[in-house]
Protein backbone atom coordinates (compact mmCIF):
# COMPACT_ATOMS: atom_id res chain seq x y z
CA UNK A 1 0.00 0.00 0.00
CA UNK A 2 0.96 3.76 -0.62
CA UNK A 3 0.16 6.45 1.05
CA UNK A 4 0.27 10.15 0.51
CA UNK A 5 0.53 11.80 3.91
CA UNK A 6 1.45 15.53 4.88
CA UNK A 7 0.45 18.88 6.12
CA UNK A 8 0.47 22.71 6.85
CA UNK A 9 0.35 24.40 10.13
CA UNK A 10 0.68 28.85 9.64
CA UNK A 11 1.51 30.13 13.07
CA UNK A 12 1.35 33.94 13.71
CA UNK A 13 4.32 35.26 16.16
CA UNK A 14 4.26 39.02 17.34
CA UNK A 15 8.16 38.72 17.86
CA UNK A 16 10.63 36.40 16.78
CA UNK A 17 9.85 33.15 18.67
CA UNK A 18 12.03 30.01 18.59
CA UNK A 19 10.52 27.32 18.36
CA UNK A 20 11.00 23.38 18.69
CA UNK A 21 9.52 21.34 16.30
CA UNK A 22 8.51 17.87 16.31
CA UNK A 23 7.00 16.77 12.74
CA UNK A 24 9.31 14.53 11.05
CA UNK A 25 8.09 10.76 10.86
CA UNK A 26 9.84 8.58 13.13
CA UNK A 27 13.81 7.51 12.52
CA UNK A 28 11.67 3.71 12.59
CA UNK A 29 10.06 4.46 9.87
CA UNK A 30 12.52 6.32 7.35
CA UNK A 31 13.07 3.26 5.70
CA UNK A 32 9.55 3.36 4.30
CA UNK A 33 9.66 6.39 2.31
CA UNK A 34 8.59 6.56 -0.94
CA UNK A 35 9.73 10.31 -1.62
CA UNK A 36 11.22 12.60 0.43
CA UNK A 37 10.02 14.06 3.85
CA UNK A 38 11.45 17.67 4.06
CA UNK A 39 9.82 20.56 6.14
CA UNK A 40 9.69 23.61 4.24
CA UNK A 41 8.98 27.20 5.58
CA UNK A 42 7.53 30.04 4.03
CA UNK A 43 9.80 32.84 5.19
CA UNK A 44 13.48 32.11 4.10
CA UNK A 45 14.88 30.89 7.57
CA UNK A 46 16.97 28.73 8.86
CA UNK A 47 16.46 25.57 10.57
CA UNK A 48 18.39 22.33 12.29
CA UNK A 49 17.51 18.80 12.81
CA UNK A 50 18.43 16.43 15.63
CA UNK A 51 17.58 13.15 17.16
CA UNK A 52 16.58 13.24 20.61
CA UNK A 53 16.81 10.45 23.01
CA UNK A 54 12.98 8.41 22.26
CA UNK A 55 14.54 8.66 18.30
CA UNK A 56 12.30 11.61 17.24
CA UNK A 57 13.76 13.71 14.64
CA UNK A 58 13.43 17.20 15.88
CA UNK A 59 13.82 20.71 13.74
CA UNK A 60 14.93 23.84 15.79
CA UNK A 61 13.85 27.49 14.38
CA UNK A 62 13.31 30.83 15.22
CA UNK A 63 9.87 32.35 13.47
CA UNK A 64 10.25 35.72 12.55
CA UNK A 65 7.67 38.36 13.68
CA UNK A 66 4.81 38.03 11.69
CA UNK A 67 3.06 34.52 9.74
CA UNK A 68 5.25 31.37 8.93
CA UNK A 69 3.62 28.46 7.58
CA UNK A 70 5.64 25.28 7.85
CA UNK A 71 4.44 22.04 5.59
CA UNK A 72 5.38 19.07 4.19
CA UNK A 73 4.00 15.99 1.69
CA UNK A 74 5.55 12.57 0.95
CA UNK A 75 4.67 9.10 0.09
CA UNK A 76 5.24 6.25 2.26
CA UNK A 77 4.86 2.49 1.85
CA UNK A 78 2.88 0.72 4.29
CA UNK A 79 2.23 -2.91 4.68
CA UNK A 80 -1.76 -2.09 4.76
CA UNK A 81 -2.46 -4.70 7.15
CA UNK A 82 -4.13 -4.10 10.10
CA UNK A 83 -2.48 -3.55 13.58
CA UNK A 84 -0.78 -6.76 15.04
CA UNK A 85 -2.59 -8.04 18.03
CA UNK A 86 -0.19 -10.37 20.91
CA UNK A 87 -2.76 -12.15 22.22
CA UNK A 88 0.04 -14.92 23.75
CA UNK A 89 2.72 -12.01 24.96
CA UNK A 90 3.54 -12.40 28.50
CA UNK A 91 3.80 -9.41 30.72
CA UNK A 92 7.74 -9.43 32.26
CA UNK A 93 8.93 -8.96 35.70
CA UNK A 94 9.95 -5.37 36.87
CA UNK A 95 13.59 -7.34 37.69
CA UNK A 96 13.64 -8.75 33.74
CA UNK A 97 12.82 -5.32 31.62
CA UNK A 98 15.83 -3.62 30.20
CA UNK A 99 16.97 -0.63 31.80
CA UNK A 100 15.62 1.60 29.11
CA UNK A 101 12.75 0.65 29.21
CA UNK A 102 12.26 1.86 32.77
CA UNK A 103 11.35 5.13 32.05
CA UNK A 104 8.01 4.45 30.84
CA UNK A 105 6.68 2.70 34.12
CA UNK A 106 7.10 6.06 35.97
CA UNK A 107 4.83 8.94 36.35
CA UNK A 108 4.99 11.78 33.77
CA UNK A 109 3.44 15.35 32.64
CA UNK A 110 -0.11 14.10 31.73
CA UNK A 111 0.14 10.36 33.14
CA UNK A 112 -0.11 10.72 37.16
CA UNK A 113 0.39 6.71 38.35
CA UNK A 114 0.39 7.88 42.01
CA UNK A 115 -3.20 8.98 41.31
CA UNK A 116 -4.39 6.22 39.95
CA UNK A 117 -2.35 3.07 41.12
CA UNK A 118 -4.98 2.39 43.32
CA UNK A 119 -8.05 1.91 40.83
CA UNK A 120 -6.35 0.84 38.17
CA UNK A 121 -5.25 -2.86 41.06
CA UNK A 122 -9.15 -2.44 41.91
CA UNK A 123 -10.24 -2.78 38.24
CA UNK A 124 -7.47 -5.07 36.43
CA UNK A 125 -5.98 -7.12 39.43
CA UNK A 126 -8.02 -9.76 39.05
CA UNK A 127 -7.32 -9.64 35.11
CA UNK A 128 -4.65 -12.42 33.63
CA UNK A 129 -1.35 -10.05 32.99
CA UNK A 130 0.16 -9.90 29.86
CA UNK A 131 -2.43 -8.84 26.62
CA UNK A 132 -5.72 -9.65 28.08
CA UNK A 133 -4.38 -7.12 31.26
CA UNK A 134 -3.69 -4.28 28.46
CA UNK A 135 -7.16 -5.51 26.81
CA UNK A 136 -9.38 -4.72 29.16
CA UNK A 137 -7.50 -1.35 29.96
CA UNK A 138 -8.15 -0.63 26.27
CA UNK A 139 -11.98 -1.79 27.15
CA UNK A 140 -12.51 0.41 30.12
CA UNK A 141 -11.13 3.12 28.63
CA UNK A 142 -13.09 3.45 25.46
CA UNK A 143 -16.28 3.02 27.42
CA UNK A 144 -15.36 5.25 30.10
CA UNK A 145 -14.50 8.09 28.13
CA UNK A 146 -16.52 10.32 25.55
CA UNK A 147 -14.92 11.51 21.80
CA UNK A 148 -15.55 15.02 22.15
CA UNK A 149 -13.09 16.95 19.42
CA UNK A 150 -14.75 20.45 20.59
CA UNK A 151 -13.69 19.97 23.97
CA UNK A 152 -9.90 19.43 23.32
CA UNK A 153 -8.02 20.56 25.97
CA UNK A 154 -4.17 20.67 25.78
CA UNK A 155 -4.33 20.97 30.10
CA UNK A 156 -5.88 18.08 30.76
CA UNK A 157 -4.50 15.04 32.33
CA UNK A 158 -4.64 11.32 32.68
CA UNK A 159 -6.58 11.69 36.03
CA UNK A 160 -8.73 15.21 34.46
CA UNK A 161 -9.77 12.65 31.03
CA UNK A 162 -10.87 9.87 34.37
CA UNK A 163 -12.76 12.22 36.03
CA UNK A 164 -14.53 14.37 33.31
CA UNK A 165 -14.87 11.26 30.93
CA UNK A 166 -14.60 13.34 28.25
CA UNK A 167 -11.69 13.93 25.52
CA UNK A 168 -9.70 13.51 22.25
CA UNK A 169 -7.44 10.58 21.41
CA UNK A 170 -4.40 11.77 23.17
CA UNK A 171 -6.70 12.08 26.11
CA UNK A 172 -7.74 8.34 25.59
CA UNK A 173 -4.00 7.46 24.98
CA UNK A 174 -2.87 9.28 28.44
CA UNK A 175 -5.58 7.70 30.35
CA UNK A 176 -5.05 3.94 28.97
CA UNK A 177 -1.30 4.17 29.14
CA UNK A 178 -0.97 5.53 32.56
CA UNK A 179 -3.41 2.74 34.05
CA UNK A 180 -0.73 0.01 31.96
CA UNK A 181 2.04 1.76 33.95
CA UNK A 182 -0.04 1.23 37.57
CA UNK A 183 -0.11 -2.12 36.19
CA UNK A 184 3.83 -2.38 35.95
CA UNK A 185 3.11 -2.48 32.11
CA UNK A 186 5.61 -0.48 30.65
CA UNK A 187 3.94 2.06 28.23
CA UNK A 188 4.87 5.09 25.89
CA UNK A 189 2.78 7.45 24.11
CA UNK A 190 3.09 7.56 20.33
CA UNK A 191 1.31 9.99 17.33
CA UNK A 192 1.65 10.22 14.27
CA UNK A 193 -0.60 10.36 11.19
CA UNK A 194 -3.53 8.05 10.99
CA UNK A 195 -6.22 8.24 8.41
CA UNK A 196 -9.30 6.78 7.36
CA UNK A 197 -7.60 4.08 5.22
CA UNK A 198 -9.91 0.95 4.84
CA UNK A 199 -13.32 2.40 7.33
CA UNK A 200 -15.80 4.21 7.33
CA UNK A 201 -14.79 8.08 7.02
CA UNK A 202 -15.11 10.30 9.94
CA UNK A 203 -17.11 13.59 8.93
CA UNK A 204 -14.56 16.91 10.10
CA UNK A 205 -11.34 17.74 9.71
CA UNK A 206 -8.50 15.18 9.29
CA UNK A 207 -5.85 15.67 12.22
CA UNK A 208 -2.64 13.72 13.91
CA UNK A 209 -3.51 10.93 15.96
CA UNK A 210 -2.18 9.72 19.44
CA UNK A 211 -1.89 6.42 20.77
CA UNK A 212 0.26 3.89 22.96
CA UNK A 213 2.72 1.17 23.02
CA UNK A 214 2.80 -1.34 25.72
CA UNK A 215 5.90 -3.56 26.19
CA UNK A 216 5.38 -7.29 26.56
CA UNK A 217 7.84 -10.42 25.42
CA UNK A 218 10.91 -8.29 24.44
CA UNK A 219 8.44 -6.02 22.66
CA UNK A 220 6.49 -2.96 21.73
CA UNK A 221 2.98 -3.24 20.60
CA UNK A 222 0.57 -0.63 19.24
CA UNK A 223 -2.26 0.28 21.60
CA UNK A 224 -5.19 2.41 20.96
CA UNK A 225 -7.93 2.60 23.50
CA UNK A 226 -9.62 5.53 21.19
CA UNK A 227 -10.81 3.12 18.36
CA UNK A 228 -10.08 -0.04 20.32
CA UNK A 229 -9.66 -1.86 16.88
CA UNK A 230 -6.69 -2.86 14.65
CA UNK A 231 -6.46 -0.28 12.61
CA UNK A 232 -4.08 0.03 8.73
CA UNK A 233 -2.20 3.03 8.09
CA UNK A 234 -0.21 4.44 11.20
CA UNK A 235 2.66 6.38 10.27
CA UNK A 236 4.72 6.66 13.49
CA UNK A 237 6.00 10.34 14.15
CA UNK A 238 7.14 10.56 18.07
CA UNK A 239 7.33 8.57 20.87
CA UNK A 240 7.75 9.65 24.76
CA UNK A 241 6.51 9.27 28.31
CA UNK A 242 3.28 11.51 27.23
CA UNK A 243 2.05 14.59 24.92
CA UNK A 244 4.84 16.61 26.57
CA UNK A 245 7.57 14.59 25.05
CA UNK A 246 5.90 15.07 21.41
CA UNK A 247 4.53 17.98 20.88
CA UNK A 248 3.87 19.09 17.22
CA UNK A 249 5.67 22.83 18.22
CA UNK A 250 6.97 23.69 21.68
CA UNK A 251 6.79 27.58 21.23
CA UNK A 252 9.50 29.66 23.43
CA UNK A 253 7.87 32.84 23.63
CA UNK A 254 4.18 34.23 21.72
CA UNK A 255 3.11 32.63 18.91
CA UNK A 256 -0.52 31.51 17.65
CA UNK A 257 -1.71 28.40 15.15
CA UNK A 258 -4.03 30.24 13.39
CA UNK A 259 -4.33 27.21 10.34
CA UNK A 260 -4.02 24.03 10.91
CA UNK A 261 -4.45 21.23 7.72
CA UNK A 262 -3.33 17.30 7.82
CA UNK A 263 -3.64 14.57 4.82
CA UNK A 264 -3.46 10.92 5.22
CA UNK A 265 -4.90 9.12 2.33
CA UNK A 266 -4.64 5.87 0.36
CA UNK A 267 -2.81 6.62 -2.89
CA UNK A 268 -4.88 4.09 -5.42
CA UNK A 269 -3.00 2.08 -8.02
CA UNK A 270 -3.98 3.66 -11.53
CA UNK A 271 -5.63 1.68 -13.86
CA UNK A 272 -4.36 1.01 -17.35
CA UNK A 273 -5.82 2.62 -20.17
Amino acid sequence: MQIKAGYALTYDCPQPTAMLLCLNIHTSRRVDLLSAQELKFSNNLKSWDYVDSFGNVCTRITAPAGRTTISTVFEIYDTGLPDFVPFEAPQHDIRDLPDEVLVFLLGSRYCETDKLTDLAWNLFGQVAPGWPRVQAILDFVHNHLRFDYQLADRTRSAFDGYIQQVGVCRDFAHLALTLCRCMNIPARYCTGYLGDIKVDPVPGPMDFSGWFEVYLGGHWYTADARHNKPRVGRILMAIGRDATDVAISTQFGPAVLSAFEVITEEVMPSVPT
